[in-house]
């Protein structure tokens, strides 16, 4: 059982990380950048042709990717295009625009914390 609730698990992520590129309307090469992965694998995966590995940084990556994406959502009441007016303009905080700064691992972490820790404060 924990097999398969751990399969689907990751089939979920991997799914939500796509939802997550086409709600962005991030290319496969953002995406790829912010998954570590090249443009073309990040196509295979937003097309299901392609899995992410547990034991990976691109897995790990894309789980701070769903948890931004959650928790943006959550601030946001759902509101896609607030969302994406939010991560596109600059930001004092964090000293550039978001949807930029997660093309690294430290900017991923960085904006995933911030977006964290404002939920927290609400």
């Amino acid at each position: 059982m924990k097999v398969a609730t751990a399969q689907l698990s990751r089939q979920a992520d991997e799914k939500a990380v796509g939802r997550i590129a086409r709600c962005w309307k991030l290319t496969n090469e953002q995406l790829g950048t912010v998954l570590g992965l090249s443009p073309a694998t990040a196509s295979r995966l937003r097309s299901g042709g392609f899995e992410l590995d547990r034991s990976t940084k691109a897995f790990e990556l894309g789980q701070y990717l769903v948890r931004l994406f959650r928790g943006l959502d959550a601030l946001m009441g759902s509101d896609d295009d607030a969302a994406m007016s939010w991560l596109r303009t600059p930001n004092l905080d964090l000293d550039g625009r978001p949807i930029e700064l997660i093309r690294s691992v430290r900017g991923l972490s960085e904006v995933a914390n911030y977006i964290d820790d404002f939920r927290a404060r609400v």
